[in-house]
């Protein structure tokens, strides 16, 4: 596939997202307030902790930059009394490669409904990455802002601050989602059993997610408080 057919199929996606959200009837208020225009940015709804329901409200903010890949396709059985019943589970992240993240599992009868419920999950549950220095505060923010630690089952994986140029030091899953969540340099220690490859993307995603949990002296400033948009 040459440069020009690349730029095509892109701008077909384009097209199709459009179409998609100019389509998209919200079904709650928030999604209501995202369609009219009345929040501007999906920082203004994670400021206020607004619960996302709704795909289409991410599809208005971030649907262009939003990238997502299939990370794991698992066959998982139940026992009936008819015999075993196999489906199919996926693990998908969607990212922007600027600062949000989300990681969704879903399991159906068929693959590629597993996938789509999959990805439907991961867009509703995008998550803000807070990015910081390692040392000085020279150019842009580049890596985790402390350490934080993710848990899952018998996982523990940990994210420590890099200086610039080292690249991010982890296993192929949480390289991935720390790539996709914008990070360039980052440094990651694990224990576990980490050849589980679902527990090991949700203790990654956990990790990031805590990078909002510490409230460091720049968060300190008096800032004038806003009105919740979902009020009125």
């Amino acid at each position: 596939m040459n440069y020009g057919e690349k730029e095509s199929i892109s701008k077909i996606n384009h097209t199709r997202q459009i179409l998609e959200i100019e389509k998209w009837i919200p079904v709650t208020k928030l999604g209501r307030l995202v369609k009219n225009k009345q929040i501007s940015s999906l920082e203004q709804v994670f400021y206020f902790s607004l619960p996302i329901k709704e795909k289409g409200i991410i599809e208005f903010f971030v649907g262009n930059e939003l990238k997502d890949e299939v990370i794991k396709i698992m066959p998982v059985q139940k026992q009936t009394r008819a015999g075993q019943r196999t489906r199919f589970k996926a693990f998908v992240v969607a990212g922007d490669y600027s600062g949000h993240i989300g990681l969704g599992v879903k399991s159906a009868k068929e693959v590629a409904g597993a996938i789509r419920g999959a990805l439907n999950i991961a867009k509703i549950s995008i998550i803000p990455a807070r990015k910081g220095f390692w040392g000085e505060k020279i150019g842009s923010p580049h890596t985790v802002p402390m350490k934080v630690t993710g848990k899952c089952g018998s996982i523990r994986l940990r994210c420590i601050p890099a200086p610039k140029g080292t690249g991010i030091v982890a296993g192929k899953i949480p390289k991935k989602l720390l790539t996709m969540a914008g990070y360039e340099d980052v440094f990651t220690s694990s224990k576990g059993h980490t050849r589980t490859f679902g527990n090991f993307a949700k203790a990654t995603f956990q990790a990031i997610y805590l990078t909002y949990s510490f409230t460091t002296p720049d968060f300190w400033l008096h800032e004038k408080l806003i009105e919740s948009p979902m009020i009125g």
